[in-house]
């Protein structure tokens, strides 16, 4: 069987579905056996992995970006395939290839003031044109796919809920120091990260003079009030800017508690990440949240910095409730394995 994946994600600046893509390519290939898992643009080996730029070099980048948006030439350059996975980056996928692609999240539908008007016009025309004629769709999690089933009218019986996996380095990360004891935040810089609202419940904290609160994530978009917070230095905030991906797993494991305050998540990857490499996590009660973090978790509502801060004074003052929440995450992250999201998106392949 022949399978190509869109890989389109990973020539943009992008956090959550670069990770997804890259890393979902990878396992597959290792995975495959007889079949053949193709990207385009073509790519034998994945380059190393950079959130901030594109993989392959600026002339690849361009000509392929040309395709994505020019109809003729997008037919032209697409190889043949039993299936065509593809992302919301193609605007008119071709009639003549049976096409498959992931609900990552419903948060245009949901929250579209959270979004660009060039966001929002992208994922209609992704609904319209891919979600509504695809042979089958691969949701993130249970939550993104009644989300989808609600809101785009789409049959549920066309949808396998697969969850994303974690990198195997999490599992066994070493703590890499980083100064005093700290709470960490992973996260682009954008409203619906809601870091506004973390940032509040800090700044009320009592154990300010104790931990620091560590956040990393490059700017995105709609930011510039939080941007201008974190230029400010507030007491007890250290702001990394964005991190690289190998540096990340090091930077988890120190921590001693990870927070996530999300209004909304398909699936919150550092939400797991931190799970695996055994760290308490305290997060939002609302969207896949709950559904990913299970018991490894304290869930509070995001939009009350008080709740916010509660959790994070109970995990930081109890080390037995750090070890407890940590060691039930960690367990917890063990379904979130590549190898598995793998082998059950080759099955769901096979199935079409």
């Amino acid at each position: 069987m022949q399978i190509l994946i869109d890989a389109t994600p990973l020539l943009l600046r992008s956090a959550g579905v670069k990770n997804y893509t890259y890393y979902w390519i990878q396992h597959l290939r290792r995975q495959s056996g007889t079949d053949r898992i193709l990207t385009w643009p073509p790519m034998r080996e994945l380059p190393p992995l950079n959130h901030e730029r594109s993989v392959l070099g600026p002339a690849r980048t361009s000509l392929h970006l040309a395709s994505v948006y020019l109809l003729p030439l997008l037919k032209w350059s697409i190889p043949p395939a039993d299936v065509f996975h593809v992302s919301n980056q193609i605007r008119h996928p071709p009639r003549n290839r049976k096409l498959t692609a992931t609900l990552y999240d419903m948060t245009t539908r949901l929250m579209p003031e959270l979004h660009t008007a060039a966001n929002l016009r992208a994922d209609e025309n992704l609904a319209k044109n891919v979600f509504q004629r695809a042979a089958g769709l691969i949701a993130i999690s249970e939550n993104t796919k009644q989300d989808a089933v609600r809101m785009l009218g789409l049959d549920p019986r066309r949808i396998e809920v697969i969850y994303p996996g974690v990198p195997d380095i999490y599992f066994h990360a070493t703590p890499k120091p980083a100064g005093r004891p700290y709470a960490l935040f992973i996260g682009t810089i954008e409203p619906r990260k809601n870091l506004d609202s973390l940032l509040d419940a800090w700044q009320g904290s009592r154990l300010r003079d104790e931990f620091d609160l560590v956040i990393a994530g490059p700017h995105g978009w709609a930011a510039s009030e939080t941007a201008a917070r974190l230029a400010s230095q507030p007491p007890g905030v250290r702001y990394f800017g964005y991190v690289p991906e190998e540096a990340l797993p090091g930077l988890t494991a120190g921590a001693a508690v990870f927070v996530y305050p999300s209004l909304y998540e398909g699936f919150g990857l550092p939400v797991a990440q931190a799970m695996a490499a055994g760290v308490p996590v305290v997060t939002s009660n609302t969207s896949c949240l709950p559904e990913v973090a299970g018991d490894g978790a304290l869930l509070v509502d995001p939009r009350s910095p008080t709740e916010i801060r509660t959790a994070l004074e109970k995990l930081l003052t109890s080390a037995t409730l750090r070890q407890k929440l940590g060691e039930a995450g960690k367990e917890r992250a063990q379904q979130y394995r590549w190898e598995n999201s793998a082998r059950k998106s080759l099955d769901f392949f096979h199935h079409l």
